[in-house]
Formats: structure tokens, sequence, C-alpha cells
């Protein structure tokens, strides 16, 4: 039987580089933002992310998007 997948969440996660250690690599750090629209638009939630890490004092280092799904057999 074929297998549909059904989307259950989607995350926008930020990560910021908080400092570095003693050995002078990143020490990084993930906000996580759930309940993003399935729909939404890449570029929207890119944007959005954007908006937000200006409100940061720590610099951001990544955008992901995360989407969470259920994989079931057709019927």
């Amino acid at each position: 039987m074929p297998v549909v997948s059904n989307v259950l969440d989607t995350t926008a996660r930020m990560t910021f580089q908080t400092g570095v250690d003693a050995e002078g690599n990143p020490i990084l750090k993930n906000r996580s933002y759930g309940n993003v629209k399935a729909g939404a638009a890449d570029q929207d939630i890119y944007d959005v992310c954007q908006i937000m890490a200006g409100l940061q004092e720590n610099t951001l280092v990544s955008i992901r998007k995360v989407v969470e799904t259920e994989l079931v057999e057709s019927l």
C-alpha cells in the first residue's frame, strides 16, 4: 500500500551564538517557535525570524524550518 505523509507540526528553529568556550569554539543555543502555519511560505518564515533576531542580543547563526510528519498507509 502507498504511504501518505501527514504534517503534524511545523516549527521555526533559530540558532544563536552566545559566546565562545575556553578553546575558542562557538557556544550555540537554539530557540524554537512552534505552531507555524503549515502553509506559510519559506520566505515569510525567514523574514519573521530575521526580524525577531534583530530583537536579540546574540548573533543569529541559522534559521531552520522543522516539519514533523506522520507516515500512514493510504486506503
